[in-house]
């Protein structure tokens, strides 16, 4: 069949979701509600569903009274008993799969729970309506035409108990349909390879000589080997390579950042970005218009949503609303109830609404990862954003960075302290360091606040980093790849001291 043929009966086949993503634009509160009681009827005979009494939950507002909100280490009891074989404790359904995820607050793994549900109607669904979208918004792709470059995670799968852990990634490798690799390169085998440096260069000699149309994975570790295909390959830009590239499918950390380096590289206006929301907890949100920063909230993939306004999170005044009364530009912490049986689990990310209607998001953060020691209420969203302002204002490139407070002592006041690897380093580093300040206060009134006239916070402290530093940091944590990220915010000292320890260090 030739590939024109293809490439427009894929493009049809994926267009017939569009009639039922609009049922979810149309009733958004009420497709959620009717989902979380079809989660509470599924599992009322599971052990969890014994405890709480789910045969007897009829409304949200029994849910949200009965079940408590609960963290990994809290869940990780009932999760252990289900990787030792016994099913039913908290979904209906037998799970073999658990995404193995450590995150970046600490060494200690985490194995969240992948239903057969969770693969077919979130993660899979998920990856379907994101080309969905793309090509809904871009009738004369070509996409099919060529292939999909993927960068995910860097394990293979290891069986224990008859059940399974991976990498998100390699889970989904592992389950997806045999067609599905045809239009993906490199191959599952690549694809699956543990060692980040070897995958690397097996990847780039697979896949120079196809054509590609489109690449997908997070933005750091693309970048990452985009830098290396193009010094591989001696070419100036990847269109010189790839001229039919149109996309790039991208998520996992803040874009604007490496936005101006991703240009360098893809010189063309008429190229799209186009972002997602994923985890190994579910599929959440997907860019769904053309040259946008906001994110559609996906409503019918098996995951009932509530959130924690950030401004009582953690207190004893907390309180826990679902999405019919959420509002825009406040900060919230996600909370997830999902079709692999994580219930009302708080999963770690912060969000803010653009949009009511729809419901579109932006991910501001981590509930862990921000600095709010002095009162300033810094988020990754705010340092996100005034790194990609500096940089544009002293026309610099920022590689990675890390902030962490300098504390209080005597009369001493505090400051934010910063590590910073840029690509090449300014020459005024007090120039960059002028801008960023600035661009943080006109950013974050809270911090500006405590900036004024020094009153609390004296001017940041920029450390330049070596070339490779973060790299050679993730390396010796065996983090190389994959999911794995930066902390960028941190009320300790922790990321910094190690980073600071490292610092005249060669890998």
């Amino acid at each position: 069949m030739p590939l024109t043929i293809i490439n427009s009966f894929a493009s049809w086949v994926l267009k017939q979701r569009v009639h039922q993503i609009e049922l979810f634009l149309k009733y958004p509160n009420e497709v959620q509600e009717e989902l979380l009681m079809n989660l509470i009827r599924s599992s009322k005979n599971t052990v969890t569903g014994k405890e709480y009494e789910y045969a007897s939950i009829h409304s949200y507002a029994t849910f949200a009274e009965r079940i408590p909100i609960s963290t990994y280490e809290e869940l990780q009891p009932l999760i252990e008993r289900t990787r030792k074989g016994e099913q039913n404790v908290f979904w209906e359904t037998p799970i073999k799969w658990f995404a193995k995820s450590s995150g970046t607050t600490n060494a200690k793994s985490k194995f969240i729970p992948v239903s057969n549900e969770a693969l077919e109607d979130c993660h899979y669904k998920g990856s379907k309506d994101l080309l969905c979208m793309y090509l809904n918004n871009n009738e004369d792709s070509e996409l099919f035409l060529g292939k999909s470059l993927r960068l995910g995670g860097s394990s293979q799968i290891y069986e224990d108990n008859n059940t399974f852990f991976g990498d998100l990634s390699a889970i989904l490798i592992e389950n997806m349909p045999i067609w599905a690799e045809f239009s993906s390169t490199p191959s599952n085998k690549i694809s699956l390879m543990s060692e980040w440096e070897t995958k690397i260069a097996a990847i780039i000699n697979e896949t120079k000589n196809e054509n590609v149309t489109s690449f997908a994975g997070v933005p750091s570790w693309m970048l990452v080997l985009m830098n290396k295909m193009l010094e591989e390959t001696g070419k100036g830009n990847l269109f010189e390579l790839w001229p039919n590239l149109e996309v790039y499918f991208h998520g996992g950390v803040n874009f604007e950042p490496y936005r101006e380096q991703y240009k360098k590289i893809l010189p063309k206006k008429e190229f799209q970005y186009y972002e997602i929301y994923n985890a190994s907890e579910g599929f959440f949100a997907i860019q769904d218009l053309n040259n946008s920063s906001d994110l559609l909230l996906m409503l019918d993939y098996g995951i009932f949503y509530e959130f924690i306004p950030m401004d009582t999170f953690g207190t004893p005044n907390q309180k826990v609303i679902r999405l019919a009364d959420v509002e825009l530009c406040k900060n919230y912490a996600l909370v997830i109830t999902t079709n692999s049986g994580l219930w009302r689990y708080l999963i770690g990310d912060t969000v803010r609404f653009t949009s009511l209607n729809p419901y579109r998001i932006r991910v501001t953060g981590r509930t862990k990862h921000h600095i709010n020691v002095f009162g300033e209420e810094l988020m990754v969203e705010n340092t996100d954003q005034a790194i990609a302002k500096a940089c544009k204002l002293t026309q610099t490139e920022v590689v990675d960075y890390t902030v962490a407070p300098i504390f209080m002592e005597g009369k001493e006041k505090g400051a934010h302290e910063w590590m910073i690897e840029f690509k090449d380093n300014p020459a005024d580093v007090s120039q960059f360091q002028k801008a960023l300040d600035e661009s943080i206060q006109s950013l974050n009134s809270d911090y500006e606040a405590k900036r004024y006239n020094n009153m609390t916070l004296n001017p940041l402290i920029i450390n330049v980093a070596r070339k490779n530093l973060f790299y050679d940091w993730l390396k010796c944590k065996d983090k190389l790849g994959g999911q794995h990220k930066i902390p960028r915010l941190s009320n300790q000292r922790d990321y910094l001291e190690q980073l600071k320890s490292m610092q005249f260090q060669t890998a």
